[in-house]
């Protein structure tokens, strides 16, 4: 059993195996800490995720995922939630990147990385929180995040997200904001309780109009991380 602070919520959770306290060392929080709730998986739950996994995977594998299923179906009562997606941070501004699996969030971070250097922070590779405070939502990093391994502890403010799409040219486009829902249901895990629903559909409502969105056609090129750095920012490209 071990506590971790995420997302500023502090979540107590009874593990079985010692990779997923591993895995949240940087988010340890003191034991005689105020909880907000507890996560337990039980080992039938364990078993039904490794049974349904495409690859082989081992039980303390399977309980990470699973703790974190649980950890995401609470988020809502805390104004919050999970989002598939890879998140950076550029002088104080978060953004969040969405695409489907293989579309090449990974690359364009990277791409930030090498255009930008150190300016560029890179949140969560994969599974960041996005929590609503004062009709203002920030991105926290979470221990989950990848096979990269990119997170940080920390939080910023959101300032865009961006649909990326694979392309032989750069370009970057508002999405209306019709679209954007449509969008946002391949990046959520939505809840099958129907008030728990209809919460989260208000979240992404808020969200939407919150927030600017984009979308990012693409390719694996430098340009490519400085045409989104022009629409996201609304900045000249220092380079």
């Amino acid at each position: 059993m071990f506590t971790i602070r995420m997302a500023d919520i502090n979540i107590c959770i009874h593990n079985k195996y010692s990779y997923v306290e591993n895995m949240c060392r940087d988010y340890m929080m003191a034991d005689d800490c105020q909880i907000d709730f507890h996560i337990e998986v039980s080992a039938e739950e364990i078993g039904r995720e490794q049974a349904q996994a495409d690859i082989p995977c081992s039980p303390d594998y399977c309980e990470s995922i699973c703790i974190y299923r649980a950890i995401s179906n609470q988020l809502i009562r805390y104004h919050a939630f999970l989002m598939h997606g890879a998140c950076l941070e550029y002088h104080g501004n978060a953004y969040v990147f969405c695409a489907k699996s293989g579309t090449g969030k990974t690359t364009h971070l990277r791409l930030w990385k090498k255009v930008f250097g150190s300016d560029v922070h890179i949140i969560n590779g994969d599974k960041p929180i996005l929590r609503a405070r004062n009709n203002r939502f920030y991105v926290y990093g979470t221990p989950w995040c990848g096979k990269e391994g990119w997170n940080i502890n920390t939080s910023a403010p959101l300032s865009a997200l961006c649909f990326l799409e694979r392309s032989e040219t750069n370009t970057i486009d508002t999405v209306p904001a019709p679209q954007v829902m449509e969008r946002l249901a391949h990046q959520i895990l939505m809840p099958k309780e129907q008030g728990e629903l209809i919460r989260y559909l208000d979240l992404m409502n808020l969200l939407i109009s919150e927030t600017p969105c984009h979308l990012l056609r693409c390719n694996m090129e430098d340009e490519a991380a400085r045409v989104a750095f022009a629409g996201l920012t609304k900045e000249r490209n220092p380079l």
